[in-house]
């Protein structure tokens, strides 16, 4: 399967560690997630995608694009392809206007309820759709969902109307592409942001997060250093929010998330946690 990194912090930041040079980088995972890699970063409210379909580790374009990328908001994923070619157009992230998107799973009978769940894609989006993979039309499906919620091309859509188009994107494709055999459950792990806001999903794939770490190894500099930066927080608020596949080596605190269970940021940086079909709270002390 893929990986996936989101990164939301309150200031710019580089993630070549994250991306590169720590010891379980996401350019290391790319030894066993080889076809194809995507790294969609935010400069002035704005997405810029730039995907390769070679392996990470062996591409010069993403360690550069790594070494340079100094954002608030990243997102990076890695593709174990399990539906359509090894090209561009199915590499992840995924884009429309200013929200990206990338999916780790599968739907388990994509060729059987294929044409059904791209039917349930708005009509004025379904032409957006290039690729052939089960993911780009998840995304376009939850882009529907959301547009019947918000505009899509404003700023500082609301936490609950991701949340809930996230939930009725997992309904729909349950509802069109499971059968009663649990085997066929598609696995729907997500991360979406729209450059303010971002959101993860753990559905059938391992998700974790962090919002702290022991010791900041920018503490005697950083003017932006907060109690909630090195201890969890106490009113919501978090300087920084990392999303990912797997725990990557360093300073960071790690928690899991449960199945079906989902955490994010608003654009206040305010962290909330919920499962689908049930309201998202602020994150507060244990």
């Amino acid at each position: 399967m893929c990986r996936i990194f989101g990164f939301r912090s309150v200031i710019q930041s580089q993630v070549h560690r994250s991306l590169v040079a720590a010891d379980n980088a996401l350019a290391v995972q790319s030894e066993a997630h080889r076809d194809g890699w995507g790294v969609a970063y935010y400069v002035a409210d704005s997405p810029h995608l730039i995907k390769g379909t070679s392996p990470a580790v062996e591409d010069k374009i993403f360690t550069r694009v790594s070494g340079v990328v100094a954002a608030e908001t990243v997102l990076a994923h890695l593709r174990l392809a399990t539906a359509g070619e090894v090209n561009i157009l199915n590499a992840h992230p995924f884009q429309y206007g200013r929200w990206v998107f990338a999916h780790n799973g599968k739907i388990v009978d994509w060729p059987g309820c294929r044409e059904a769940l791209q039917r349930s894609v708005a009509p004025n989006l379904r032409r957006y759709i290039l690729g052939d993979t089960d993911s780009e039309v998840i995304f376009y499906v939850f882009l529907s969902a959301l547009a019947r919620r918000v505009d899509l091309h404003r700023r500082g859509t609301a936490l609950s109307d991701v949340h809930e188009a996230l939930t009725e994107t997992v309904a729909v494709v349950r509802s069109l592409c499971d059968s009663d055999d649990p085997d066929t459950r598609a696995l729907l792990t997500i991360v979406v942001t729209d450059g303010s806001s971002m959101v993860g999903l753990s559905a059938g794939k391992p998700l974790r997060y962090s919002t702290h770490k022991q010791r900041c190894l920018d503490r005697d500099t950083c003017p932006f250093l907060a109690d909630n930066c090195e201890a969890p927080t106490q009113d919501g608020h978090v300087n920084h929010l990392i999303i990912s596949s797997e725990d990557l080596q360093g300073e960071n605190i790690w928690q899991d998330l449960a199945d079906d269970e989902v955490v994010g940021v608003d654009w206040r940086m305010v962290l909330h946690r919920g499962h689908l079909g049930a309201p998202l709270t602020v994150v507060g002390p244990a």
